[in-house]
């Protein structure tokens, strides 16, 4: 386990791939900010006097690494575990959090604390995800289910001395995905609506959408503050996508701009009577395959969106 500065942060991230719980990277982001890569998705640990707040577990199989890693980051319990969609890469490291935390008024007295646990809900941290969350996991152990669920579009709470709100994203890359922003930190832990290393994965079954995906991205834009009008400071909001390297304002605007302007290209064979054959044939990706593969699934999920639209 390696602890990085800012000036490491990109690299360090690019570097990480697939699980690997003996690999860990744990990259400092902002003072009481931190990002462990390499766990399967990005996860996002905020701490303070109040103890810690996890975005994303990450896999079951790398857990007991995460675990350590929050260890020497602070001495202080789990209070929450905050997930920003079903995928398993993000949701199945759950249950060895959440049982490793406990929750902040545990036994309802305040700094909770092993002697005032009344029962076995008080030994655990509190999962907290978009209500659509607890239908897609139905068929995986309700130990890595949310045992706190919103379906509105903000819940927010103030922990370790900042402002912390879960913005729901209803059908982006699924219709369960939110986004994790810290105020005080200026850190959005964006969860697989962004994933820089790619198309946008947009599952249709799970009531993904294009629409969704780039009211989504927008929406980003929105919380994001670029670094202006000092444009060469390494300054500004910090995204933190579900997978792949830290990013800024401008990184997403690339990134919605592209998912625009593939959406339009596809809008506009459909519109004109191809089939979703003759629309991957003309290559509506053109000039962003070099750098985000193969568009083939991204192309279908857009197709299957416009196709709704009326005339």
């Amino acid at each position: 386990m390696r602890l990085l500065t800012l000036a490491s942060l990109i690299a360090a991230v690019l570097q990480a791939g697939t699980p690997s719980p003996a690999k860990l990277d744990v990259l400092e982001v902002r003072p009481s900010f931190f990002v462990i890569a390499g766990a399967g998705g990005n996860i996002g640990v905020q701490i303070g006097e109040d103890g810690v707040v996890v975005v994303d577990a990450g896999s079951a199989a790398a857990a007991p690494a995460v675990l350590d890693a929050i260890k020497h980051l602070s001495p202080k319990p789990i209070r929450y575990v905050i997930d920003t969609g079903p995928d398993a890469d993000h949701v199945t490291g759950n249950q060895a959090l959440a049982e490793a935390g406990e929750k902040l008024y545990a036994g309802g007295l305040p700094g909770g604390g092993q002697q005032n646990l009344a029962n076995a809900a008080d030994r655990v941290a509190p999962i907290v995800g978009a209500e659509g969350m607890l239908r897609r996991l139905a068929k995986s152990p309700a130990a890595i289910w949310p045992t706190e669920v919103f379906q509105y579009p903000r819940k927010a709470m103030y922990l370790n001395g900042e402002a912390i709100e879960m913005l729901h994203q209803p059908a982006a890359h699924t219709d369960s995905d939110l986004f994790a922003f810290f105020r005080r930190s200026d850190v959005v832990m964006a969860g697989d609506v962004l994933d820089l290393r790619q198309f946008p994965a947009i599952d249709v079954e799970r009531g993904g959408s294009i629409q969704g995906e780039l009211a989504a991205l927008n929406k980003l834009l929105e919380i994001a503050v670029p670094s202006t009008p000092v444009v060469t400071r390494e300054a500004g909001t910090i995204v933190v996508p579900g997978h792949g390297h830290l990013c800024d304002a401008y990184d997403v605007t690339d990134y919605r701009d592209m998912v625009q302007i593939v959406r339009d290209r596809v809008r506009d064979l459909a519109k004109a009577g191809r089939t979703l054959a003759q629309v991957k044939a003309a290559q509506p990706a053109k000039g962003y395959v070099g750098r985000y593969g193969n568009p083939d699934a991204f192309v279908e999920a857009i197709y299957r969106g416009v196709a709704k639209e009326k005339p």
